[in-house]
């Protein structure tokens, strides 16, 4: 059997958490999730992608919190929710947790906004109505199979490294032992961000179980059963893509309009993958301005 490796400790690696008062820990799909409740109004979910936490949120979500309830939480196995098997690490893997979890704490989003892999939970949950909401906003979505990830053997590669712990924790010493790990990486998304966004980053990158977490989730990830079923998609999307983002390019965008009967593309001049942490009062604007459209009954 192999080594546990050391989870986040919330007292520890979370006393000064973003949003920390908005925390709570919930019981679901036999996981402990961590999960953040602020605002009142129409229920938006926020789900974020591979790698990432609810700190992704952390200057978007109060924003947004004055229009709506916001519900976020850690995936399996990221931030300090925990990790079930590698096997429920897949997309419908996750979409089924979450969905286990909305329905332990008795919501239905009205609004739902994803980033990256996030998005491609979301819209598995809506094809398989798991979820319903008015409006699915896609954050820089990976909806579409990337480079490696069209070959099968992708996935097989992936999983030889993302099942032993040797890689995990040779990844966290280096991300601990050097800040610079983490910085070239997020360079790499073509976003810059503030001191506070790269010391989150590094935290969770340093933790060896998150880092397991991540790399079996792209292990198990295959996004082809997702590209088939999108022309199927009946919820409204709009697609913001940033026009600088070096990991999902813009173009993929205009792809997934193309299969999406009804989408809708936003292109986000300046901005790279982690747009919403870059700018978050545009991204909160649009946001608002997609909600306005919806309520005035465009699209139809």
């Amino acid at each position: 059997m192999a080594e546990t490796l050391r989870a986040l400790s919330w007292d520890v690696d979370g006393r000064d958490w973003p949003n920390r008062r908005a925390s709570r820990f919930v019981e679901a799909a036999g996981l402990r999730w961590h999960v953040q409740v602020m605002g009142q109004g129409p229920l938006l979910l926020l789900v974020h992608g591979t790698g990432a936490s609810t700190h992704s949120w952390r200057d978007l979500a109060p924003l947004l919190a004055g229009h709506f309830q916001v519900v976020a939480c850690d995936l399996p196995g990221h931030g300090f929710t925990t990790t079930p098997e590698p096997a429920r690490l897949s997309m419908p893997g996750m979409a089924e947790a979450l969905d286990r979890l909305l329905q332990q704490l008795g919501l239905a989003p009205e609004w739902a906004v994803g980033h990256s892999a996030g998005v491609a939970v979301l819209a598995r949950m809506c094809l398989d109505g798991r979820l319903a909401p008015r409006l699915l906003v896609s954050l820089n979505g990976a909806l579409l199979p990337l480079g490696g990830m069209r070959n099968p053997a992708f996935a097989s590669f992936a999983r030889v490294f993302a099942t032993g712990n040797w890689l995990p924790r040779l990844f966290a010493q280096r991300a601990a032992a050097d800040p610079a790990v983490v910085e070239r990486m997020l360079a790499q998304t073509g976003s810059r961000l503030d001191a506070e966004g790269l010391a989150l980053y590094r935290l969770l990158a340093a933790n060896p179980a998150h880092s397991r977490a991540a790399l079996a989730m792209m292990s198990m990830w295959d996004p082809r059963p997702l590209e088939r079923d999108l022309p199927r998609l009946r919820v409204p999307l709009a697609l913001l893509a940033g026009s600088e983002d070096r990991m999902i390019l813009p173009g993929e965008a205009a792809r997934v309009r193309t299969l999406v009967p009804g989408a809708r593309v936003h292109l986000l001049r300046g901005l790279g993958h982690l747009a919403h942490e870059e700018r978050p009062a545009e991204i909160a604007g649009l946001i608002q301005q997609l909600r306005a459209e919806v309520e005035a009954g465009f699209p139809s």
